[in-house]
């Protein structure tokens, strides 16, 4: 199905989702207990400091992540690969709160920010037939950290220090992906594409749209309302698990073991949502990316029983799937990809700020005594409004030809 060179573009996409776990919330939730009585701090401490360097590490993702429509992808995969690492070296010598803050920082920008922008910029500009299969499959790096490194790190905690684990990655990181990366992308340039029929004539006519003119756009910004609701919901849930859990009398492991759902309902999707990209257009597939979500915030609404627990993380698998895809694909489709990586790295910065905005939502509305229904319904309405707003624009998400 991928020639060679596709094939190491690919890799290199897994390779670096993966790695970017390191600055996920999953992986870097698996520390909150250690940090917090390292340094004699509440949830509500370490959730404000996790927010506010999240939101920060946004807005510097907007000027940064553009660079890579500039370098030369190997180049541009080593400067992230360095920073990744030394962001992990300094994450084990947290010891204060203040250098909690920077070490948040720098893990989510490295991590969940820049890794992810260069796996999945990469895989963006250089197909254009087989773009949806190649995310799906770039994607599934991301979902086998997800799948294996909390078991992992739960047993390393056992037997290890937690500063101890944290330079050991900066190792691993080091180490290992300026070697693969050489491999995989040296003789990837700006310019390499996937090699397509060449008496299709339709991709000279397209126009490569300026992040500038992005900018102006409307339609950007209503895809982004819409992008912005998996990402919130699903960092506000995952970090408040506790809270939902004692108010739906749970237990203590249900959300835990509900995981295994989330994770393997994200891979079937990442798999079929590849082929019906690449069948139907990104496009066609946007309209539905948030109505599992919203059916999973209904039941958290509704339902107490320990088994809805599954089927919302389930749910959120699903939405979780479209939206890792939809999330990279769509802009190429719309706006060309001559100057992906700004348009990338700005969707990418409101992304990774949705995070921190989900962080703060839950725990303001907590604090003040909102329910878990209180909060399903706002929910709802967050996933509402702005899907009704972009099935009002549903034929007007076409690109432009020149």
């Amino acid at each position: 199905m991928f020639k060679s060179l596709s094939l190491k573009v690919i890799i290199f996409g897994f390779i670096f989702t993966f790695f970017s776990s390191f600055g996920q919330s999953f992986f870097l939730g698996l520390f909150n207990s250690s940090i917090r009585e390292t340094l004699s701090i509440t949830h509500g401490q370490f959730g404000s400091i996790y927010a506010s360097a999240t939101l920060l590490s946004s807005l510097i993702l907007v000027w940064i992540g553009k660079k890579i429509d500039d370098v030369n992808i190997f180049k541009f995969a080593l400067y992230v690969t360095f920073f990744l690492s030394l962001s992990c070296f300094l994450f084990s010598k947290i010891f204060s709160i203040t250098f909690l803050f920077f070490g948040i920082f720098f893990m989510r920008l490295a991590g969940q920010g820049l890794s992810t922008h260069t796996a999945t910029t990469t895989i963006s500009r250089y197909f254009n037939k087989n773009r949806g299969r190649a995310l799906s499959f770039g994607w599934l790096g991301l979902s086998a950290a997800e799948f294996s490194l909390p078991v992992l790190i739960v047993f390393l905690l056992s037997i290890m220090n937690w500063r101890d684990i944290w330079v050991s990655i900066s190792l691993l990181v080091i180490v290992i992906l300026p070697i693969l990366s050489y491999f995989l992308v040296k003789e990837i340039s700006l310019s390499s594409r996937e090699e397509i029929d060449k008496t299709n004539k339709v991709s000279e006519k397209f126009k490569q749209w300026r992040r500038s003119e992005v900018l102006r756009d409307y339609r950007f910004y209503i895809i982004c309302l819409n992008m912005f609701c998996m990402p919130w919901i699903s960092t506000g849930t995952f970090v408040y698990q506790s809270f939902i859990s004692s108010s739906k009398s749970w237990g203590p492991y249900v959300m835990a073991q509900s995981f295994m759902a989330y994770s393997i309902l994200s891979v079937i999707t990442l798999f079929l949502s590849g082929f019906l990209i690449d069948k139907f257009t990104s496009r066609k597939l946007l309209l539905y990316m948030n109505i599992p979500i919203l059916i999973a915030v209904i039941i958290l609404f509704l339902f107490e029983s320990f088994i809805s627990a599954f089927v919302i993380l389930g749910l959120y698998g699903i939405s979780n799937g479209l939206t890792n895809l939809l999330g990279s694909s769509t802009w190429a489709e719309i706006y060309g990809v001559q100057y992906i990586g700004s348009i990338k790295a700005l969707s990418t910065a409101i992304m990774v700020f949705s995070t921190a905005f989900g962080t703060a939502l839950f725990g303001f509305l907590i604090d003040i005594g909102f329910t878990i229904q209180d909060i399903s319904v706002i929910a709802m309405i967050l996933i509402i409004i702005p899907l009704v707003m972009l099935f009002s624009i549903k034929n007007k998400l076409n690109p432009t030809y020149i």
